[in-house]
């Protein structure tokens, strides 16, 4: 029996666990640029150490959003823990990204009726949509004619967060 490539046995595990495609994705990314950072050496080489200069190296070097960095940390705990099934790491000492101290900036309601008024077509509508209900970008991109009832004035999002939505 041929053994899986890394990366394939991370699809296959993330799928199994029904991780989103995104979610699949972003891990893939972030074990590749884990390997490639270490000279292409195996995760079953290196240590918890190894695991520590990475992230540090992320936070330090290219300046990423805590947030980003969170997401890298996820990615590996789940190589480790899931994939090559090999326990908890001691990771403690990490330099940590800075959490972001601005606040978000928020369009008034003329504001952001005037930004939608600009757009035409499908785009409109979804911003519109975005705006009007608080449906996530992906879940406006997937809507479908059954997802809306007019009578009840309901939104059904499928494969997002469980919310209900009314419009």
């Amino acid at each position: 029996m041929v053994k899986k490539k890394l990366l394939d046995q991370v699809t296959d595990i993330a799928r199994f666990r029904h991780l989103s495609i995104r979610t699949e994705g972003a891990y893939r990314n972030w074990i590749k640029r884990f390997i490639l950072f270490h000279g292409k050496r195996h995760p079953r080489e290196l240590d918890a150490e190894a695991v520590r200069a990475f992230l540090t190296h992320l936070a330090v070097n290219e300046h990423v959003a805590a947030s980003t960095q969170n997401q890298a940390f996820n990615a590996l705990l789940f190589l480790y823990r899931q994939v090559l099934q090999m326990g908890a790491l001691n990771i403690e000492g990490v330099e940590r990204a800075r959490q972001s101290r601005k606040l978000p900036l928020v369009f008034t309601k003329p504001e952001a009726n005037a930004v939608i008024a600009q757009m035409r077509g499908v785009p409109q509508l979804i911003a519109g949509l975005l705006y009007g209900s608080g449906l996530r970008i992906m879940e406006a991109v997937r809507l479908r004619i059954k997802d809306i009832d007019f009578s009840r004035n309901e939104i059904t999002v499928r494969d997002g967060s469980p919310r209900e939505i009314k419009i």
